[in-house]
């Protein structure tokens, strides 16, 4: 069973959601392959924190170069993935979802996979109106603000048929655990 990725530009949560797709690739073991999405602003984010080395224990990992190269929409519309993921999710690919705007891979791939009835699970890291605190890559804290715009956003794709917004990286394994049992040792 396969398992479409994708990861869009927020460095916001990005390091714990790689570390959490790490636990779950070795949690689920063979049963499960999780392939790899960057968004062009994903690869960036990935190399400014440092973390592309620890995608490697993924079987493939493609960077964006059009909205639909490499070829994931019509991969999710015939069904070779049992679901997509988006995590974290950039309040600008939330927007442009909320909208149904299908310009970039991950967007363009969402909108398909809702058509195809495969399921797509989004971690905005714009969840809730207020103020969040995040790691940049040096390590140094950073207070952002969550405009109430992007919460209304992430409140219209929880309207939304087949798109399941969350909200923690801790919630991921849970979603995965709907569709796959650990690996017995």
């Amino acid at each position: 069973m396969k398992v479409a990725w994708g990861i869009t530009g927020s460095g916001d949560k990005i390091t714990e959601t790689v570390e959490e797709m790490r636990k779950i690739q070795k949690t689920f073991g063979d049963q499960l392959k999780i392939e790899v999405f960057l968004s062009k602003a994903g690869a960036q984010v990935i190399k400014y924190y440092r973390l592309g080395e620890k995608l490697e224990v993924f079987p493939k990992v493609k960077e964006e170069k059009d909205s639909n190269t490499p070829f994931l929409a019509g991969r999710l519309q015939m069904g070779e993935f049992k679901f997509f993921l988006i995590a974290p999710a950039t309040s600008n690919t939330v927007a442009k979802i909320s909208v149904g705007i299908a310009d970039t891979l991950i967007s363009n791939a969402v909108l398909q996979a809702v058509k195809g009835f495969i399921p797509v699970y989004i971690m905005p890291v714009d969840y809730n109106e207020g103020t969040v605190t995040t790691i940049m890559p040096n390590g140094k804290p950073l207070k952002l603000r969550v405009r109430k715009e992007d919460a209304e956003n992430v409140r219209k794709l929880e309207t939304m048929e087949g798109i399941h917004p969350f909200e923690k990286t801790s919630d991921i394994i849970n979603i995965f655990s709907e569709y796959f049992s650990p690996k017995k040792d």
